[in-house]
């Protein structure tokens, strides 16, 4: 039997049936299968040993692309868990997928795995890739996969396949050398592509992320086509370490995460809460210029509110709840109910639309105590959140002008972002309809801002599609900060309308939408993106003043006073102590200006600023040194 094969560049050629997608790739280009990883046959990504059955579009999928490197990484986990289970006798493998930056495999062992083993697994790990064992798949009826695994003693891959849907028959495995593996796969054609590996860390998860399982241990490690992108990586990751927010939250007296208040709950110090202040008060600002309303909603509502919204039945896991005079309360994870609330609090026109209600609002969720992180994944956070009830056919204006004031507030912060339309999940409210508007809406107010994206399929909130602005700090790493979401759902269940020019009931849509997120992981990302050193006008503290001795006190006081008369945030460093010392302690704390005082100042009556990068900006009237700084801070600098 013949088939048609078409490739990339629209070819075609005539092929017997049961060539594999290696040979056909070959015999179009063959240098394409130097750097491929696996194929793309209509559409569906399968090993470069796949035959071809029937009429086929065909193109190679390449190593450097997000794809092939999430394959390649896959297969390196699948060569760490042999190396394992042939160094540590008895240890069990339970899944190990490729992640955004690497790939990790979980493993029950009964001693504790260190970061002096991963000489020994790295050591077995490329004795496995020098051997260039080819990956070979093999389709069996789930019982006998269930026969082999139960022989080996795998008990966790017993469970995956059992777990499976009854109408699953067949599942694969992945055999190379002697090792076994249950995967869907595809995997690269053999251990020997893999050219550059690392182990990275190890750390507890539990069987299926649930806490009432076993608890394992977790190896991560990273991998990448060749050895000068492994360094590049490895060179970022140290890099990453030095920016760590919370490393330098201590150093800078910003926070602290203290086991005695409890986890995920931040305590900020002085500076801390100055820095959250600027960032707070740049935001109402701008809120207010784009014609916002404040408001402000308690922290707990009635459970029956939380019901009604549907967050109980897709939320309440991540939930606090507690009991007020038999009455079952909620503590608010979201802010959007209060903000329903205040729009039905009375007759709306058509004329009144759109509404924008912006709060500052402090939320809680239940997050699981192995993902808190800092401040970037806490269990009591603020976010910049607004609702905007609006009429449908604003829908675009509204969600373009959120569009704009993202890019607005990212080039103020310093940073590039991508974007991603996520569309509706497994488990969500709603008509098909309704989710057809909402997301058509959000798709043509990004085609009309000209704003390039990519589709999250299924990743949407529960209540309708989304819009999510990626943000890539100094080390090109992404963060999730702002959304728009787009919701034709809570509207209709809590019954909001508004009095069209019909003199008839219509129903809003309302956008949920953060432009910075939530202030404390915004915050963890900005001390991360500037390592610490921020700008002028975001500085808790703008300028120190350093005397060289006790008697250039009085004189540096006077200069002190007048700068915080004018709002430049001083600080004094007057301490008996050398000015070598009292030098590097403000480079530590990373003060933007230092100002030296000694007998040429006092006697000239002057400052000479010197800025944290070494740059001295020469004698000057302590009024010309305010001026330069209320400058920078208007220009955001």
């Amino acid at each position: 039997m013949d088939i048609k094969v078409t490739f990339p560049d629209q070819n075609e050629r005539v092929y017997s049936a049961g060539i594999t997608a290696s040979e056909v790739i070959g015999g179009w280009q063959k240098n394409a299968l130097n750097s491929a990883v696996a194929a793309k046959v209509n559409g569906n990504i399968v090993d470069l040993t796949f035959p071809l059955a029937e009429n086929t579009a065909i193109e190679p999928v390449d190593v450097s692309s997000k794809e092939g490197l999430s394959i390649l990484r896959h297969s390196i986990s699948h060569v760490m868990a042999h190396a394992v289970q042939d160094v540590f006798k008895g240890a069990k493998v339970t899944i190990g997928p490729s992640i955004e930056d690497g790939f990790y495999y979980d493993f029950e062992y009964s001693e504790t795995f260190t970061l002096d083993d991963f000489e020994k697994i790295e050591k077995r790990m490329k004795e496995i890739v020098a051997s260039d064992y080819p990956f070979v798949r093999e389709e069996m009826p789930r019982e006998k996969a269930v026969e082999i695994f139960r022989q080996k003693g795998e008990d966790y891959k017993v469970e995956l396949i059992n777990d499976l849907p009854a109408d699953v028959s067949i599942v694969s495995i992945y055999r190379d050398g002697d090792y076994i593996d249950l995967c869907r796969g595809p995997h690269i054609p053999s251990t020997g592509k893999i050219k550059a590996f690392k182990l990275l860390s190890v750390a507890g998860a539990y069987w299926r992320g649930d806490e009432r399982n076993k608890m394992l241990q977790r190896i991560y490690g990273t991998g990448f086509a060749d050895r000068k992108q492994l360094e590049d990586y490895l060179n970022l990751l140290e890099e990453a370490k030095k920016r760590d927010h919370r490393r330098l939250g201590r150093e800078l007296d910003l926070f602290q995460v203290n086991d005695e208040a409890g986890a995920g709950l931040i305590i900020f110090h002085p500076k801390g809460m100055l820095l959250r202040y600027l960032i707070e008060d740049w935001e109402r600002k701008e809120h207010l210029k784009r014609g916002y309303d404040m408001v402000m909603g308690p922290q707990i509502l009635k459970v029956d509110l939380w019901k009604k919204s549907g967050h109980f039945d897709h939320y309440r896991d991540n939930m606090y709840f507690t009991e007020v005079d038999e009455q079952t309360y909620g503590i608010k994870p979201m802010n959007c109910l209060s903000h329903m609330l205040i729009y039905k609090s009375k007759i709306r026109s058509y004329r009144d639309l759109p509404l924008r209600y912006f709060e500052l609002g402090t939320v809680h969720r239940h997050e699981k105590t192995g993902v808190l992180h800092g401040l970037m994944r806490v269990r009591q956070f603020t976010q910049d959140d607004a609702h905007i009830l609006c009429a449908p056919e604003q829908l675009n204006s509204e969600i373009r002008a959120i569009a704009d004031f993202v890019n607005y507030a990212m080039g103020i912060f310093g940073f590039e972002y991508e974007v991603e339309l996520s569309t509706r999940p497994e488990h969500s409210i709603g008509s098909d309809a309704d989710w057809e508007l909402a997301t058509r809406a959000l798709e043509n107010a990004l085609k009309d801002n000209g704003i390039s994206y990519e589709v999250n399929e299924g990743d949407g909130a529960f209540y309708g599609p989304k819009i999510d602005f990626k943000l890539k700090d100094a080390l090109k790493r992404k963060w999730q900060c702002a959304t728009i979401q787009c919701d034709f759902t809570l509207p209709e269940r809590f019954d909001l309308n508004y009095i069209g020019a019909d003199g008839e009931k219509h129903r809003p849509v309302m956008l949920h939408r953060v432009i910075l997120g939530a202030i404390e992981r915004f915050m963890g990302v900005l001390i991360e993106h500037y390592a610490g050193a921020f700008p002028v006008w975001l500085s808790p503290t703008q300028c120190v003043l350093l005397t060289v001795t006790d008697k250039h006190i009085p004189y540096a006081q006077t200069i002190h006073e007048r700068l915080i008369e004018a709002g430049i945030r001083s600080e004094k460093y007057f301490e008996n102590e050398k000015l070598g010392y009292k030098i590097r302690q403000a480079q530590m704390q990373k003060m933007p200006y230092m100002l030296v005082i000694g007998d040429k100042e006092m006697e000239a009556g002057t400052v000479s600023p010197r800025a944290r990068d070494g740059q001295n900006l020469g004698a000057m009237p302590v009024e010309q040194f305010i001026a330069f700084v209320q400058e920078m801070c208007e220009k955001k600098q």
